[in-house]
């Protein structure tokens, strides 16, 4: 079953159209990769599916984005629960100036659950987020004293700390040196296995190492973001059904 379904998604930012009639449907459990030139849409995409996007004036969204056949958009959703259901990585480390332990709290704290399940919630989101072995000494020092690659693991522990079902990356390991990408990349893989991630990337390497799937999007005449083609990432990497794709997967262009 497929845990996004979005149909004739349109974007507008004021009187400027960032996306037109993307659709497309996201698999449950599995790493969809978001590739394209830059401002294509894909980061406006991803925040669609959270409703991000809400919070920038004069944004205009039609079309339908539903989770587990819920739309999104829908009078009855309640944005905090789909903000607790699809967390967000962004692609600079973003921890609060405060402990280790807090910043994983913080979001459980939120939802009222009981101080005496808070060691317990953070060790395990620190666990899921291979990080509790480097950091269980040292939990009260202050979380900007972490080094990029450990702060971007922390903001994943703090999004895993809510118990959500999907997990949008925007472009999460730009900003780190090889060895740090390479950890992000592994846990990706292990995470996958409870949740369903979403990821912006601009690195065909990564994409094609890390994505059970890829859409490519890139901009037509009127330079508003469109959806050229979804599939399995082998296909696209490999034999893409249309010559755009192609052209940008072995760098002729984008």
């Amino acid at each position: 079953m497929d845990k996004f379904t979005i149909e004739q998604l349109d974007v507008y930012y004021g009187r400027k159209q960032a996306l037109r009639g993307v659709s497309l449907a996201i698999a449950t459990r599995q790493i969809t990769a978001l590739i394209g030139p830059s401002g294509c849409g894909k980061s406006t995409f991803l925040r669609c599916l959270n409703r991000m996007n809400d919070t920038i004036p004069n944004v205009r969204i039609s079309g339908q984005v539903r989770l587990d056949e819920q739309d999104i958009y829908g009078p009855r959703m309640d944005v905090v629960e789909l903000r607790q259901r699809v967390g967000m990585v962004f692609q600079r480390p973003n921890p609060f100036p405060q402990s280790i332990y807090d910043n994983v709290a913080f979001g459980p704290r939120v939802l009222g659950l009981h101080h005496s399940n808070l060691n317990d919630v953070v060790e395990q989101s620190l666990r899921g987020a291979s990080l509790w072995d480097e950091v269980k000494d040292s939990l009260r020092e202050n979380a900007l004293s972490l080094s990029l690659g450990q702060q971007q693991r922390l903001c994943i522990a703090r999004v895993i700390a809510v118990k959500p079902e999907v997990i949008l990356m925007d472009e999460p390991a730009s900003a780190l040196d090889p060895i740090a990408t390479l950890k992000i990349e592994d846990l990706m893989h292990e995470l996958v296995t409870e949740y369903t991630i979403i990821i912006v990337t601009h690195n065909m390497q990564q994409a094609a190492r890390v994505s059970d799937e890829t859409a490519f999007f890139m901009v037509d005449h009127d330079q508003v973001g469109i959806l050229v083609e979804h599939g399995a990432t082998k296909q696209i990497f490999t034999q893409p059904k249309d010559e755009r794709t192609e052209g940008y997967v072995t760098g002729r262009y984008g």
